[in-house]
């Protein structure tokens, strides 16, 4: 299944690519790992975090649903082998900007927020986080605040009462 996904993935997304965009298909996986990770954290996926998981990697890759899809399960398969989230983390750091990393929490917060509660495991993972992307504490914190915000202006769009814990 595994080698299926990847091929695919190869072959549609990164196919043809330069050395240097090959780079940039590693970032890809590695941020949908970390904002997988987010989703199933807390033992429990909801219909509205895999959709913010889904929504912020169309988003922020420019990619197609399929693509996204696709990408999703290879993160998935990934997590389920990883030891650590270091070398997901390494490889953000050592490419992304530091507006790029924020923005990379905020991604993640916005996942937490999606089923309207936020779990102590995914408060945890997300301070962990934070702290090997070395994003400072306020920056967190504002990453944090603007996923809520955004969160709570989503809810009072579909007409829901915001109801968040965290």
């Amino acid at each position: 299944m595994l080698s299926r996904v990847r091929d695919f993935f190869e072959r549609h997304i990164a196919g043809g690519l330069s050395v240097a965009d090959d780079d940039s298909h590693s970032l890809e996986l590695a941020t949908a790992v970390l904002l997988v990770e987010v989703m199933r954290i807390d033992d429990e996926t909801t219909p509205a975090e895999r959709e913010a998981v889904q929504r912020a990697i169309r988003d922020k890759f420019n990619l197609t649903t399929q693509e996204t899809d696709l990408l999703v399960e290879l993160a998935e398969e990934k997590l389920r082998q990883a030891t650590d989230y270091f070398q997901f983390t390494s490889m953000i750091n050592e490419r992304f900007t530091q507006p790029q990393k924020e923005r990379v929490i905020e991604l993640m917060w916005r996942v937490a927020y999606a089923d309207a509660a936020i779990d102590a495991n995914e408060r945890h993972l997300l301070r962990k986080i934070a702290a090997l992307l070395h994003i400072p504490d306020s920056a967190n914190l504002a990453a944090k605040l603007r996923a809520r915000d955004s969160a709570s202006a989503g809810s009072e769009q579909r007409g829901a009462a915001p109801t968040r814990r965290d």
